[in-house]
């Protein structure tokens, strides 16, 4: 008998290739002669990165902001052809956050942007980014600051990082992060179609996943809808209809608007 193994991961408690082992284990105790394949899968989630790896693509590791601030350690991979994957779960992940400590009003995508810089310091001219497992309702916002781009509030001050932040938002550059990412393809992969609002969007149904009360994710509403009032008018774009622009707490609105990227199927 052959067996053929290619689960995706169980957020939260394993990875596809822990999974995948497990399973494993399991079939060689009840049939211990079958011929067995274990390939792990993913979806654009957490976990893909890992699952390139084991086909043989090259991982590059850099030191950058974790999702509550804190340094972290992540990676990302390069493919033939000056094609980067930035998995979004290695730097703003929930798994990086004790239950305890898990706020969206705080956390960020700070470090994803660094790891997407990190890419086009290295060559790459096309980066994917997989969107999902993140701790975080920041719309992106985060991952843009870190490429440049510059997000100010009323005063002309940066806003605070994570998702208390965009309802502070008056004004939003983004010539640096342009200049920085210019040649450079961004596309977004995603397992969800969420829109970035309303009762499927991206605080109401994800929000809770990652900490946040009723009363924050409240918060977190008003300020995705303020993110994307701004969007319009200072980018002449409007993510918030997109489907899959509520992926990882708006990171698909923040690809969109501030990469000009497409979202794709991660799977």
């Amino acid at each position: 008998m052959r067996v053929l193994i290619c689960p995706d991961s169980f957020k939260g408690s394993l990875t596809a290739a822990e999974a995948a082992a497990a399973i494993t284990r399991g079939v060689r105790r009840v049939i211990p002669h079958a011929g067995i394949t274990a390939l792990p899968l993913a979806d654009g989630g957490e976990g893909t990165l890992e699952a390139l790896e084991q086909a043989g693509r090259k991982i590059h590791w850099r030191q950058v902001r974790g999702p509550l601030g804190r340094a972290v350690r992540a990676k990302f991979l390069t493919l033939r052809g000056g094609t980067a994957v930035v998995e979004m779960a290695q730097a703003a992940g929930l798994t990086l956050i004790p239950h305890q400590a898990r706020n969206p009003m705080r956390t960020t995508t700070y470090g994803v942007g660094q790891l997407m810089l990190a890419a086009v310091m290295h060559g790459c001219r096309r980066i994917i980014v997989t969107l999902g497992g993140s701790a975080t309702v920041d719309g992106g916002c985060g991952m843009a600051q870190a490429l440049g781009a510059r997000l100010l509030d009323a005063r002309g001050k940066p806003i605070p990082p994570g998702g208390a932040g965009l309802q502070h938002l008056a004004t939003i550059d983004v010539r640096p992060l342009r200049r920085r990412l210019k040649g450079v393809t961004v596309l977004g992969a995603t397992d969800v179609r969420n829109p970035l609002l309303g009762l499927r969007g991206a605080a109401r149904v994800f929000g809770p996943q990652k900490g946040a009360t009723p009363a924050q994710v409240a918060v977190l509403e008003r300020g995705l809808a303020n993110f994307t009032r701004v969007c319009r008018r200072d980018l002449g774009v409007n993510p918030a209809c997109i489907p899959g622009a509520g992926a990882a707490g708006g990171m698909g609105a923040g690809l969109l608007a501030f990469t000009g990227a497409r979202l794709e199927s991660g799977a």
